[in-house]
């Protein structure tokens, strides 16, 4: 039994034939058997036709008339709507509806490709960026594993920058990235990728959810991310010709004892190789290209580098804080139970909102510690003793500089635990002096002590400074040096002898 094919591929069967298409060319173009061509060529009496009661072709499509009229506004773009619109205002022998015209369409799709626009860009205006697989890394333990490439192609004169990774994930994707910029020189104004996990929370073509760090890394250096598609690999087809040109080139066949002996040669391998060839499509030498026209329309390089830190959502626990490296930190009462976005560095601890608005920074604290903010504590909950955390602190500050600093740091530590042990070093300020006080604060300050018994440990053990005294060789009850001669010992003896002889 023939295939029953759609309106629009009967329609391109007819077409063809008519043109002077054989059988077997037909059936090429549109996918189709030749006796399923042949069948409907005869049902639509192009050539005598066999009895056959089984073909129902139906009527001609009443756009077929104006089939070239169709494909020329294809050519230019347009929709289904506005080609109907267009000959329906503009032809006066068009009477189909626009249920025809998006048959016609359709039938068309599916016989006809369109061809694929090459787009080139203006210098500095863009790199497309994309993983491949790199060349197998043999440790000295004989065991073999795979790394991952990442190339960077500035579109306009096809200079790139490949580096191998062990995982794409967001960290190595920013460090490759910075480590192209500093190698270009300089930063393109706009990076095409595709939808990797590394940069891609959420793919999108009209509105793509980029990764928050990634986000601030674009912020930082000026450009910005622009996703492709998804399921569109000819939208950067220029980093993926690259991927390959590296796997078939540079890669293929060698292996490497250790990812940084990869990164080496990758290198070398752009410089020496890639950098000195004359590209099949610009026809010029890339470096040469580079050099002359896309270098100096980069965007410049930052001072600093990109602040790295690492980012997660976090929830706000009953007692108002968040947990980062075992550690705690307070955010606004009205943000308990909710799950609010955490960065941290070395140094800080940021928290913001849905909308990605800072409402707490913290300095870094140990794990275990806490950081909590006077401002995030409801006034319900504030006691009397807390509220006159303030007061401690400015009578404390009198005793001196180094008392004052080890206070708050222990108040910052301890939070509202630490009130107790501001009244504790008050009654210790009323017994011991203020230099040993201030001495015991000093070292308990460097050694992050914050234990009101190490102050109290620190003035048991600092002895008081023994008073000197001048040294005197004469005095009515010191003996003259004299008498302890070798003469005066004899002497002494001998009446020592007389004496006993005596008695």
């Amino acid at each position: 039994m023939a295939k029953q094919l759609s309106m629009g591929q009967i329609s391109s069967i007819l077409t063809l034939h008519q043109s002077g298409h054989s059988n077997r060319k037909i059936a090429k173009l549109l996918g189709v058997h030749r006796e399923t061509v042949a069948k409907y060529i005869e049902a639509a009496g192009a050539v005598p036709a066999k009895p056959d009661h089984r073909v129902r072709p139906g009527p001609t499509s009443e756009c077929e008339p104006f089939r070239e009229l169709i494909l020329g506004k294809l050519e230019q773009g347009l929709d289904g709507q506005r080609i109907y619109q267009d000959l329906r205002d503009e032809e006066q022998g068009f009477t189909g509806s626009y249920s025809s015209v998006r048959r016609f369409l359709a039938g068309l799709r599916e016989t006809r490709e369109l061809p694929v626009r090459r787009v080139e860009t203006p210098a500095g205006d863009e790199a497309q960026v994309d993983f491949g697989s790199g060349a197998w890394v043999i440790g000295s333990d004989g065991k073999r594993k795979r790394p991952w490439v990442l190339r960077v192609v500035l579109s306009h004169s096809r200079k790139a920058y490949s580096e191998a990774v062990w995982k794409q994930s967001t960290e190595a994707f920013i460090q490759c990235l910075e480590n192209a910029f500093a190698h270009f020189g300089g930063v393109p104004k706009r990076l095409v990728i595709d939808n990797l996990k590394a940069a891609v929370a959420k793919a999108d073509w009209y509105d793509p959810e980029i990764h928050p760090k990634l986000q601030s890394f674009a912020s930082h250096y000026g450009t910005v991310f622009m996703p492709t598609k998804p399921y569109t690999p000819q939208h950067k087809g220029k980093v993926e010709s690259g991927v390959k040109y590296v796997k078939r080139n540079a890669l293929k066949g060698r292996t490497f004892k250790s990812l940084l002996e990869q990164n080496d040669f990758l290198l070398d391998w752009e410089t020496r190789i890639a950098d000195t060839r004359i590209h099949g499509t610009t026809k010029q030498q890339v470096a040469k290209l580079f050099d002359e026209s896309e270098r100096s329309a980069l965007l410049p390089l930052p001072v600093d580098r990109f602040p790295f830190f690492h980012e997660a959502r976090r929830s706000v626990y009953r007692d108002g804080h968040v947990e980062v490296d075992k550690a705690f930190y307070s955010a606004p009462p009205e943000y308990v139970g909710r799950r609010l976005w955490v960065r941290w560095d070395a140094r800080l601890v940021r928290v913001f909102n849905e909308r990605w608005e800072q409402i707490a920074v913290h300095a870094k604290a140990e794990p275990g510690r806490f950081r909590t903010s006077a401002n995030h504590i409801p006034k319900e909950k504030v006691s009397a003793v807390e509220r006159g955390t303030d007061a401690l602190l400015r009578q404390i500050s009198a005793i001196g500089p180094h008392s004052r600093d080890w206070s708050r740091a222990m108040v910052q530590a301890q939070g509202v635990a630490g009130v107790r042990v501001l009244v504790g070093l008050k009654a210790l300020a009323a017994k011991h002096k203020t230099e040993a006080l201030e001495r015991a604060c000093k070292t308990a300050l460097t050694y992050g002590a914050y234990r009101l018994r190490t102050i109290r440990q620190l003035l048991t053990r600092q002895a008081d400074v023994q008073q000197e005294f001048d040294f005197i060789e004469e005095h009515p009850v010191i003996r003259p040096l004299s008498d302890y001669s070798l003469d005066s010992l004899r002497q002494f003896r001998k009446e020592r002898h007389n004496e006993r002889e005596t008695v």
